[in-house]
């Protein structure tokens, strides 16, 4: 009978043991057990971060991070996210570094490393080569008294009560914690160092982040200056020059070519019952006053926001105070932003 048994539950197919599961309650009990982690360890991590920052203000190099197995993985994101918030960094394998990678190592930088036992045999060899070598260390451990943390000059305490896999084997709360630690490092010394948007925007020049951060309206006005014309312009004549424009309207302008209105194709069809001659109306009986206007040089995801808040498709973009072209609501979206 426990042959029977056993072989019925063998034989069962995925769907089958996923219907037997509350996945809800691992989910459920992965999520308490990060969050239970991190807050255990965001009062002690604080009062060390504090001198870490300074150990990192006070080295003139680069911040060398450094792991093997998960944490390795952990110390390229940490890499990835100093670099991308102003702090120079390079990932340095703990393996590697012990045949030949050490040579990345320069006077003047700071090195992390991170291990949750800190007595792995390569972290172990690694933290004694670099014994020979006059630079700062960080550990990032879950032992406070391992070979690592005694051997560095600061410890940042990541030790966990358990990891969420239920035999307590596989890293994953001990993982969360090394890289939310990671991020607080990141983000405290990008405040430190007053590292502020414009900034961000110089290092993230593509994709949608980069647009949001860098793309002006200046750079989506291309031909749309021909968009334009006077109060007296006939709406007859007006019309053509706005299906010329191909922005869906046409901005009113004086002799200086200070904007006066705008007339949208909503507003011709709001009044189309009214333009049944359309040479006899002028443009001045039919525009809005008070057309939506930005200079050239914000920047793009702020006149999206304009947009949407007026609910309105185009927005007149100026040069100096003056007409420059018209920028419509699909353009933005277009850019992804």
């Amino acid at each position: 009978m426990i042959f029977v048994h056993t072989w019925r539950a063998m034989s069962a197919s995925p769907q089958e043991l996923l219907k037997r599961m509350d996945i809800s309650k691992v989910v459920n009990r992965v999520y308490s057990m990060a969050a239970a982690a991190l807050a255990d360890k965001a009062d002690s991590v604080s009062e060390a971060m504090t001198e870490v920052v300074a150990l990192c203000e006070q080295c003139p190099g680069r911040i060398i991070v450094s792991g093997i197995g998960k944490s390795a993985l952990i110390a390229q994101k940490i890499v990835a996210t100093l670099n991308s918030t102003g702090s120079s960094a390079i990932y340095m394998h703990a393996a590697d570094a012990l045949h030949g990678d050490l040579g990345i190592l320069q006077s003047g930088d700071l090195v992390l490393i991170i291990s949750q036992s800190g007595e792995s045999s390569e972290i172990r060899h690694l933290v004694d080569a670099l014994q020979r070598f006059d630079n700062k260390l960080v550990a990032m451990t879950g032992r406070v008294d391992s070979h690592l943390a005694r051997a560095a000059d600061a410890v940042l305490d990541t030790s966990i009560t358990a990891e969420a896999d239920p035999n307590n084997l596989a890293p994953t709360t001990s993982t969360t914690v090394q890289m939310v630690t990671g991020d607080a490092l990141a983000i405290s010394l990008q405040v430190a160092r007053g590292f502020e948007a414009q900034d961000f925007a110089r290092l993230h020049p593509a994709g949608s982040l980069g647009k949001r951060l860098h793309l002006r309206l200046a750079d989506l006005v291309g031909d749309s200056h021909v968009a334009h014309t006077t109060a007296d312009t006939s709406m007859g004549d007006a019309i053509l020059i706005m299906s010329a424009g191909r922005k869906g309207a046409i901005a009113i302008v004086d002799d200086n070519r200070v904007c006066l209105g705008i007339i949208t194709d909503g507003d011709l069809r709001r009044n189309a019952s009214s333009l049944q001659d359309l040479h006899a109306i002028k443009v001045r009986d039919l525009m809005s006053n008070d057309p939506a206007t930005m200079e050239g040089d914000s920047l793009a995801v702020d006149a999206l926001d304009l947009l949407k808040e007026r609910d309105i498709s185009q927005i007149i973009v100026l040069e100096d105070g003056k007409y420059s072209g018209i920028v419509h609501l699909h353009q933005l979206l277009d850019e992804g932003l």
